[in-house]
């Protein structure tokens, strides 16, 4: 599935109420939505500056990994580069 523009109704960020962390929700003109925790949004955003921009660079790969130790507020699954 491509996701276009066009198939785009809107897209709400916002903390909740009771929350520290952005949810993002993508909502579709077919009904269907998406909410996004902020950690996934991040893996996007920072794949997609990685690629945008670097010379030469043309892919991004972030695998889904489980940290025991992490910093505070630091989900447990993290999205990281695979080298």
């Amino acid at each position: 599935m491509i996701v276009r523009n066009e198939d785009i109704k809107e897209i709400i960020a916002e903390i909740p109420e009771g929350h520290r962390h952005i949810r993002t929700t993508l909502k579709f003109k077919d009904g269907i939505e998406y909410t996004f925790q902020e950690a996934a949004i991040a893996g996007i955003v920072r794949a997609f500056i990685n690629i945008k921009t670097h010379p030469a660079r043309k892919k991004a790969h972030l695998v889904n990994r489980h940290l025991l130790e992490r910093k505070d507020g630091y989900a447990e699954w993290q999205l990281l580069e695979e080298k």
